[in-house]
This record gives C-alpha cells, structure tokens and sequence, in this order.
C-alpha cells in the first residue's frame, strides 16, 4: 500500500526525501567535516603569525589569504582546476608520484570547501589571538614556560572560542558552497553532488521545486543546529577562560 502525499504548488505530489538526496546530505556533512578539519591547524598558525608578528610583506599575505572571500568562487574553482586538475602542475605530480586525483571527485570538493572557508575561519582564530592578555604569556615566561609551551598551555587555550567560531564558520560555508565546487568537480551524484548542486539540479527540471525545498530546509536545520552548538559551547569556554583570568 502506498502513502499518498498531498500535492504541492506546483501541482506535482511530494514525496520523500530519496535515497539520491539522503547521499547527498552524507556527501555534504563529510565534505564539510573535512574542509574543516583540514583547515584548523593551518588557519590557526597564519592567524598567530599574523596577530603576533611583524615581517616584511605582512600585509600582502594578509591580503593574498583572504582572496577567496573577494574572488567570485566560479574563479576560484578555475584556479583550484587549473592547479590541481590532470592536466595542473601540483595535480599532475599528485597523480604521477601517489595516484591522487582531486578533480571530479568528492576529495576536489573538499579541497575547493576548504580554500573558500578558509579566510572565514583565519580571521576568526587571529581575532581571538589579538585578544587574548599577553600579560598572561608574558608570567607563563617568567616562570619558566618555553614559547612553545606558553602557546600550548596559556594562549591556545584563551584563544579556543575564536577556533570554534572560525571552525562553525568554515563548516557552515563549506555546507553552503556551490560556485567553486561545481567549477572545479562537476555535479556527479553520488560523488561531488551536495546539498547545494543537487537544489540547483532540482531547479533545473520541472515539477523540482518541492524536493528543492525539503533539502533547502534540511541544510538550513542542519546549520541552525551548528550554530546553536557553538553558542552553547562558546559559554562554556567562556565561564571556564574567565575561571582561568581569576
């Protein structure tokens, strides 16, 4: 016996979300998830180096860093498949010395998820670095702590809320991004389609519109989630840092 489901303005019958969909949700959560990961530890030594030292052509890195947030993303995917595709000088070595290849495939997308939320998350994590006492550092010093163990011990810890808020802003792009992702590994389901392609797909064709909506409102479900983890999470750190200053 089947379900009848009620029409919806477009006059076609809604359906569930199909199993294409549910892999593109997967898809997308993992992309994500590694775009974010992969980008955390990278992130977080520019935003040091940026926030705490000073060197020659400071300000043209700084502004080299944060190009995906001005670039059109179509761009920044032609680039990313020009460097990293078969036929690219870093992609071809890839390919030639380990059988890697990022373009057309899930890991391309999260290579193009990880550059465009990148200057999200930098900007983030070095805001955090800026505020954090550098009195406290300076008495870690005095009482014998290397600069090594200073950043492990006193600045990283203060500097924590800054990381989860770069990294849910990095995840929450990286769920989101379409330009450089579709430029650089197509829209193939069940490899590169995410949320994001398989919406635009669904657009594309008639009578789409509903399955359009349902993944539009799960990615703005699962984003609203995110968000309301970090805030609750970004208390908590805040009431244990404050603990720590006492």
């Amino acid at each position: 016996m089947h379900a009848n489901f009620p029409p919806d303005d477009t006059g076609t019958r809604s359906t569930p979300i199909s199993a294409d969909d549910w892999t593109a949700i997967e898809l997308s959560l993992r992309i994500a998830a590694v775009a974010t990961l992969a980008c955390l530890p990278v992130a977080t030594a520019f935003a040091y180096l940026l926030a705490r030292c000073r060197f020659p052509g400071k300000a043209v890195l700084d502004a080299v860093l944060h190009l995906p947030l001005v670039l059109p993303p179509v761009v920044t995917g032609y680039v990313l498949l020009l460097t990293f595709g078969r036929k690219g000088p870093i992609g071809a070595w890839l390919f030639e010395t380990f059988g890697i290849t990022l373009s057309f495939r899930w890991t391309g997308a999260a290579l193009a998820c990880a550059v465009m939320g990148f200057p999200l998350m930098l900007r983030a994590i070095r805001l955090s670095f800026e505020s954090v006492d550098q009195r406290l550092e300076t008495a870690a010093g005095t009482l014998g702590a290397n600069r090594y163990w200073t950043f492990l011990l006193v600045t990283l810890p203060l500097a924590l809320p800054g990381l989860l808020a770069g990294a849910i802003l990095c995840f929450a792009k990286a769920l989101g991004e379409f330009g450089a992702t579709i430029t650089f590994v197509s829209n193939i389901p069940g490899e590169t389609q995410t949320i994001s392609s398989a919406i635009y797909s669904y657009t594309q064709v008639p009578g789409g519109d509903a399955a359009a909506i349902r993944l539009m409102l799960f990615s703005t479900a699962i984003a609203l989630a995110a968000m309301l983890l970090s805030e609750l999470l970004n208390r908590h750190l805040q009431r244990r840092i404050a603990v720590f200053e006492r």
